[in-house]
């Protein structure tokens, strides 16, 4: 049997972008393959793939379901193993998951001429900070200055600091700012901080990368001033490039026969699914 189904799987999961990328890519590739999306629950995240059947190649996963992902694998990826979620399954005799979102971090600062660090601020204390702390260790970030709500709570990014060699320094969000090369904001929907935090984040905060894409600019991108604010659009893009590499080749750093033409018709999906959101 062929193993020819993905899909996209998260709760919600109705304004997921991925199958438009796959869709895409997968037409320059010349490769018949089904890639839908399916609202999964991180309850029923068990059952839905014990029901998965030798059609299936892998899948994609989105919150919540990034954590059950890194469960449910017999092997992980080196990102995923630090990070302690997972994105990427490739499905098969063995269960193998990857995190693509450091690498697709990395790959869309680089696109911004970013491609080495010292000192970064990270916003927020999830999943998400977690693969940019990675992301901006794998630039070179000496120092990373940690901003949450609750400091207790992110105590796993500092443990995670230590493995990677990387002085990681917990703090508020209001918390007094030094300056820094760049911050990584990975608040929920881009949130909206109180000008009293924002502004001084801003005023010392290097260039800005917002997770965040929708809508654009987000609340912090809007106030950052003369430095450069990327969205997380790039993100978007190239961890699902690495997905695609996974899925192809099993391995997210060997890249895919013509990938410029691959990458420009999936920009080019993102782009006319912006228009017809205009």
């Amino acid at each position: 049997m062929s193993r020819d189904r993905l899909a996209v799987w998260g709760d919600p999961i109705a304004h997921s972008r991925s199958p438009q990328l796959h869709a895409a890519a997968y037409d320059v590739l010349g490769l018949d393959w089904d890639y839908g999306r399916r609202q999964v629950t991180e309850a029923g995240f068990a059952e839905a793939f014990a029901s998965l059947d030798e059609s299936w190649r892998g899948l994609s996963l989105t919150m919540p379901l990034k954590e059950e992902a890194h469960r449910v694998a017999d092997v992980r990826d080196r990102h995923a193993e630090l990070t302690g979620v997972a994105n990427t399954l490739l499905l098969g005799e063995r269960v193998l998951a990857f995190n693509t979102d450091v690498g697709g971090i990395v790959d869309a600062l680089a696109e911004h001429g970013i491609t080495r660090v010292d000192t970064v601020r990270v916003l927020g204390g999830g999943a998400t900070a977690a693969s940019a702390l990675v992301a901006v260790a794998d630039l070179g970030a000496a120092q990373i200055d940690v901003r949450v709500r609750r400091p207790e709570g992110a105590a796993p990014l500092a443990e995670l600091g230590g493995r990677l060699g990387v002085r990681v320094e917990i703090g508020t969000l209001s918390a007094e700012s030094d300056a820094v090369d760049l911050t990584v904001a990975t608040l929920p929907g881009g949130s909206a901080l109180p000008d009293e935090v924002s502004a001084p984040l801003a005023a010392h905060g290097g260039a800005l990368f917002d997770v965040a894409y929708s809508p654009w600019p987000s609340a912090l991108a809007s106030i950052w001033g003369d430095a450069p604010a990327i969205s997380g659009l790039g993100m978007l893009l190239h961890q699902a490039v690495r997905q695609i590499r996974v899925f192809r080749h099993g391995d997210p750093e060997v890249s895919l026969p013509d990938e410029a033409t691959v990458i420009a018709a999936m920009r080019a999906a993102l782009q006319s699914q912006d228009e017809t959101r205009a």
